[in-house]
């Protein structure tokens, strides 16, 4: 099982990549898990750009969901919500709408780590909103991060026990979820 993570912050020491990485590391057996890289790269949605001849990058992301059997999309929060270039790249996802977009039936699982005390918890509601719109089959369950600075080193390695034991369990909810969707012949 080939599963793609997003992570919505692009800080060179982005919490939220960290997690990604460590998903990486503590995946379950026979899933591989890779980090996508080009959101900075992505312009902004504009419908006139959008089509057969996207720019590269769009195709890119597409392509890259397209590849991928579920997606684990970890959210920082800004302002109490999801930030811009994460939004701006589910909008992407989602063209065209009904059936063709990249999104469109993906199995998908939310988390977010902040600074803070609540662990991107509005910002997963409203991701989860957001990709549910798109058509994303987005699983139940979130996994909220706080007070990141306890629970990463320096280096972005995940120290905290528990989390890395409620993102393995969230990264097996996602298999079970993407697993039991029948293959299309």
């Amino acid at each position: 099982m080939r599963v793609l993570a997003v992570s919505g912050s692009l800080r060179a020491g982005s919490y939220n990549a960290a997690l990604a990485r460590t998903a990486a590391e503590i995946a379950p057996h026979g899933v591989e898990v890779t980090l996508y890289e080009g959101l900075a790269d992505l312009p902004p949605y504009d419908a006139d750009l959008d089509g057969e001849d996207a720019p590269d990058p769009v195709r890119d992301l597409r392509t890259k969901i397209e590849e991928a059997d579920a997606l684990l999309v970890v959210t920082p929060e800004y302002n109490g919500s999801i930030s811009g270039v994460l939004k701006n790249a589910v909008d992407w996802a989602s063209r065209p709408p009904r059936g063709g977009a990249a999104l469109w039936g993906k199995t998908v699982a939310v988390a977010g780590v902040t600074t803070g005390q609540y662990g991107a918890v509005w910002a997963q509601q409203d991701l989860r909103r957001v990709l549910g719109i798109a058509g994303a089959r987005v699983i139940d369950g979130d996994l909220p991060v706080a007070r990141a600075r306890d629970a990463f080193g320096e280096d972005g390695t995940l120290l905290d026990p528990l989390v890395a034991e409620r993102l393995r369990r969230h990264l097996q909810a996602l298999v079970e979820e993407a697993s039991a969707i029948p293959v299309a012949a």
